[in-house]
């Protein structure tokens, strides 16, 4: 994997982001393979795809791409709102490549979020735009990845250190079985997880993952049963082999 980019696609191009776009495009489509399946190399959709941009020929996983310029950053600006909410709703949702780069034109960090940790409730509605813009009441939207669970923060490119990939492949399998849940469910998943992360010790009690319960009761408020909610998802992501259990209400993440 070659972190530079290939500057000759640059020629002819003077806007700053088409630069920008045909480096990042090309630099993945000459450097990656699918997260997935290990498939070397990932094929580029033709243009303007509303969907995705790149695709794996061998195990059909599509990917989207964003990049910019510097560190990356928790809030990601996108594109229409109601569509974004249209499309990680949908079965047809792409995972989203994120890469990172600096002022010498190499990359500094490239990153898969798994479609699967893609819910509404992280996708910021921007305001509309004014009467005087071009688009007037146009509405865009962010993509807020600081609350993703770091399971989804998938590195293929670290820091300008590249990851080997098979940690990567091991890493975006692990939690295939999200895609099977209901959007309700999975948010239940997903915010034990984040509980979890939250606390900074690798061993946890049960008595500390409690302590976001009135956290928990804000976000469901028509839920009753928040403790009994809770155990259940802890036994579930023991069963799923991403914590362990090592008895009297003590856990370990792995």
């Amino acid at each position: 994997m070659n972190l530079n980019f290939n500057m000759k696609f640059a020629e002819g191009y003077s806007s700053n982001s088409q630069i920008a776009r045909v480096l990042t495009e090309n630099w993945v489509k000459e450097n990656s393979y699918c997260p997935c399946c290990g498939e070397n190399p990932i094929f580029e959709y033709e243009n303007n795809r509303p969907v995705a941009d790149f695709y794996c020929i061998k195990c059909t996983e599509e990917f989207e791409l964003k990049s910019k310029n510097g560190k990356l950053g928790g809030i990601i600006n996108d594109g229409a709102y109601t569509t974004m909410i249209q499309r990680i709703t949908s079965n047809t949702n792409p995972n989203f490549f994120f890469l990172t780069y600096n002022k010498q034109n190499t990359v500094d960090n490239f990153l898969i979020i798994p479609k699967q940790f893609f819910t509404p409730e992280i996708i910021i509605k921007r305001p509309p735009l004014s009467d005087n813009a071009k688009r007037a009441g146009w509405i865009g939207c962010n993509i807020n990845i600081s609350t993703i669970s770091n399971l989804g923060k998938i590195f293929i490119v670290n820091n300008s250190n590249i990851v080997k990939p098979e940690l990567v492949q091991e890493a975006f399998n692990k939690t295939q079985f999200l895609r099977e849940k209901s959007i309700e469910s999975k948010g239940w998943i997903l915010d034990i997880l984040n509980c979890i992360e939250k606390i900074p010790k690798k061993d946890f009690t049960l008595k500390e993952v409690y302590h976001f319960e009135k956290e928990l009761t804000i976000k469901y408020p028509n839920n009753n049963h928040i403790k009994d909610k809770i155990r259940q998802q802890l036994q579930f992501l023991r069963d799923k082999g991403l914590i362990e259990f090592n008895g009297r209400g003590t856990y370990k993440k792995t």
